[in-house]
């Protein structure tokens, strides 16, 4: 049942939104749409939301052999090469205008690695070969410009000289390596290793991975630290409780691919502990709450933090054979379908909900950051997990699980 529902929704909810954003004037994907459903034609472009859009049809086409998709993807990838892409200096924009001219032109290590995830997935979806190649040239970029010699730096100017990294600090912090930026490195990386086999990249994985163990995962509190300073000293008294549920499953995902027994060993102690601390500290009313800093809950239930949820604790159930995280990914996929979906006409989710499951006016349905990374990497993730599975699924749905 789960399987059907997500297919369902996102074959003819979440694809059919996205298509209908698409730009055939400018090139790309319109950048902004309110919450009252209207487009803003003239909005900036983020070159994440276009990464990530490539990342998404191009996986969907993957997937659903639907061809329309594959057109889809080929329209985000000429936009990414041609307006997003520095041909000068290397590397991806920030953000172009609406009719794909350079605007924000900050190149950021979290951008390129979702430039990497997208042309990979790009490549496997098409054969395209250039897109590969730019993969891993922006690979090498990371590694010879975004590097030092205990981590990644984060901000830079159009010709890579370090800037202050205000894209990727909040909480009042000004943060010059983050948790974030690292796992989408990571990301990144895997999807590269994936379609290239490179052991470069292979080596860099499990470097990344070293970084995690020792730096950021906090053995003592059972969470990832979540801003730093170079030398990776913590800056805030911050649990990012999406972050670490995402994480619990992107790590596993890169140690099944990495096919290491004794590093996916002590990788997966960290990511056991990641999934169980959530469940017991944030999962509340069948959702979870978005983050705790110096000890107290913020309770808006986030977009992206219900779908890293849901993927999150189905791969716990499938690693520990434990049917309260079936029961909890089921409950909160309930929850999103009820709260989260935008039963509006052309819409699609709701960015978040109030403690009383009401929805957040403020913010708009699509902007650079809002797009159908998370929420289409969810069903695929429960598509590709379940196929062929339901019938155990449906056998642990009875437990008795907290709420």
């Amino acid at each position: 049942m789960l399987y059907e529902e997500v297919k369902e929704h996102l074959v003819n909810h979440i694809i059919p939104f996205w298509k209908g954003l698409r730009d055939e004037e400018h090139g790309g994907y319109y950048g902004y749409y309110d919450f009252d459903l209207q487009l803003h034609k003239d909005a900036t472009k983020g070159c994440i939301l276009n990464s990530r859009i490539l990342w998404f049809f191009s996986n969907a086409y993957m997937m659903l052999k639907d061809e329309s998709l594959l057109k889809e993807a080929n329209h985000a990838y000429d936009f990414l090469v041609n307006a997003c892409y520095d041909h000068k200096n290397g590397g991806v924009f920030w953000s172009v205008s609406y009719d794909g001219k350079p605007e924000e032109t900050l190149k950021h290590t979290y951008n390129q690695a979702f430039a990497i995830y997208a042309l990979s997935a790009y490549y496997q979806a098409s054969g395209n070969e250039q897109a590969l190649s730019l993969a891993k040239e922006l690979y090498h970029l990371i590694e010879t410009k975004c590097k030092d010699e205990q981590g990644y730096l984060e901000a830079f100017d159009e010709a890579f000289e370090p800037v202050s990294n205000e894209k990727l600090s909040e909480n009042g912090v000004m943060a010059e390596k983050t948790m974030n930026t690292l796992l989408h490195v990571f990301e990144g990386y895997t999807r590269l290793y994936e379609a290239s086999k490179s052991e470069e990249v292979k080596n860099s994985l499990k470097w990344i991975l070293s970084i995690f163990e020792i730096k950021v995962y906090n053995p003592k509190l059972q969470r990832q630290e979540v801003f730093f300073d170079r030398n990776w000293n913590t800056l805030i008294d911050l649990h990012s409780y999406g972050h670490d549920i995402e994480t619990s499953w992107l790590i596993d995902y890169g140690c099944d691919l990495l096919e290491d027994k004794e590093l996916t060993d002590r990788m997966s102690r960290i990511t056991n502990a990641l999934r169980q601390h959530i469940y017991d500290r944030a999962y509340v009313d069948h959702s979870i709450l978005n983050e705790c800093e110096n000890g107290v809950d913020n309770t808006m239930r986030i977009w992206w933090v219900q779908a890293e949820g849901v993927v999150g604790f189905l791969n716990g159930f499938q690693k520990e054979n434990r049917p309260e995280y079936l029961e909890a990914a089921t409950n909160i996929w309930n929850y999103i379908k009820v709260y989260l979906v935008d039963h509006r006409e052309n819409s699609e989710w709701f960015w978040q909900l109030n403690a009383d499951r009401t929805p957040d006016k403020t913010k708009p349905i699509v902007e650079p950051w809002k797009c159908p990374y998370h929420n289409g990497r969810m069903c695929m993730e429960v598509m590709r997990r379940l196929q062929d599975k339901e019938e155990k699924v449906c056998q642990c749905t009875n437990s008795t699980t907290k709420n």
